[in-house]
């Protein structure tokens, strides 16, 4: 017995010297570490990973918008330029592996929806040429699959379907579509297609009320049923039933300086990330549990250095990270991915979040942040 209580005040004694290391030890608080201890309250910290992509220097224009095909590993960048690649695409873990160009003019949104049978990337098109106001389907290498509404046309109508500068889509598994069509166009409104692009319903009128819109900026769909629309012109989230349209709420108490221009769920569903654009900004927020939608409850920031303006993010389902869309960087130095770990990747074009990262400031990029739940008093130091 007296071995026993010797071995366990010996363990007792190197758990508490690990903790106190890594709160005082002369290592910088921004690290990535290989494990946390904890007996108080955990929060969720994103830290950057400096190291995504492995090479920076094809981030030629500005980037707008990317989407994750965790099935595939890959990231699909989107950006804006003349005479440059418009479509990027790395492994997740940051090679650079192809880029392409066919029928791309002014991207705005892009989403990755790939199944056992294929690899498909959607693509907003906000341009005013030949290819604009559309939403194309392309397989991974770039070949044109399916445009829905008309090329080089604006507009309202419904059959045939058209658009004026459509904002993002999300595509669900079963090939049911959701589109956000109005980033300060003609119109402001949600529009759910079936696989075969038949409009199942919607909602489309500008207004202040339940239901109408100012710029939905962002939309997905939660693993309960819920679609969430970032309402970016009035400051809010509204959230819908997917099945039948029927609204369910709102969030406002957390857009009192900017409204959302980016909504996405970590892979487990239990906290939604929200990006504000001029604010240079993101939210960590705690997901409502089924049947209510309550108010907004802020669980973390993450403070992105000033002027980067995060537009679109989105979150890899295999590993937490989040990769953030950056149009105000002045230079690429590479691309931010956030992890879901305690250190954080910065890279300029494109920012990546995912679960181990830590912020810090770059050009126009993509930035990755890492996820990981952490000692609350190991918090990152302001500006990050």
């Amino acid at each position: 017995m007296a071995r026993f209580w010797v071995c366990a005040a010996g363990a007792g004694f190197f758990l508490a010297s690990l903790v106190l290391h890594s709160r005082f030890g002369g290592a910088p608080v921004l690290r990535k570490f290989s494990f946390q201890i904890s007996w108080r309250t955990k929060e969720i910290l994103y830290r950057l990973d400096v190291g995504w992509p492995k090479r920076s220097e094809y981030f030629t224009g500005t980037t707008f918008c990317v989407a994750i095909d965790s099935l595939s590993g890959l990231v699909y960048v989107a950006q804006r330029g003349d005479n440059i690649p418009k479509v990027l695409v790395f492994t997740e873990d940051g090679y650079f592996l192809r880029s392409w160009n066919y029928t791309v003019d002014t991207p705005h949104g892009i989403f990755a929806a790939s199944t056992l049978h294929e690899q498909s990337v959607w693509i907003t098109d906000v341009g005013s040429g030949s290819y604009g106001h559309t939403i194309k389907k392309y397989n991974s290498f770039g070949d044109l699959v399916q445009v829905l509404g008309t090329p080089g046309k604006k507009g309202t109508g419904l059959n045939p379907l058209q658009f004026d500068n459509p904002a993002e889509l999300y595509v669900e598994d079963t090939g049911d579509i959701y589109i956000v069509d109005g980033d300060g166009g003609l119109n402001n409104r949600l529009i759910k297609l079936s696989q075969d692009f038949m409009v199942l319903w919607l909602h489309g009128e500008r207004g202040t009320g339940p239901a109408k819109f100012n710029i939905p900026h962002s939309v997905t769909v939660d693993s309960t049923d819920r679609v969430w629309v970032a309402d970016r012109g009035n400051k809010r989230i509204q959230v819908f039933d997917k099945d039948t349209g029927e609204w369910l709420g709102a969030w406002d108490n957390c857009f009192t300086e900017e409204g959302p221009s980016s909504v996405r769920f970590t892979p487990d569903g239990k906290y939604v990330i929200i990006g504000q654009l001029n604010l240079s900004r993101l939210l960590l927020v705690a997901a409502p549990p089924v049947g209510s939608i309550g108010n907004c409850s802020v669980i973390s920031t993450i403070q992105l250095a000033d002027q980067v303006l995060p537009h679109l993010l989105d979150v890899s389902g295999k590993t937490g990270a989040i990769y953030v869309a950056e149009i105000g960087a002045k230079q690429v130095e590479g691309d931010l991915i956030y992890r879901r770990e305690v250190s954080v990747t910065v890279k300029a074009e494109l920012g990546v979040i995912s679960d181990t990262a830590t912020s810090q400031g770059m050009p126009t990029a993509t930035r990755s942040w890492m996820r990981q739940e952490v000692d609350s008093s190991l918090a990152l130091p302001e500006g990050t």
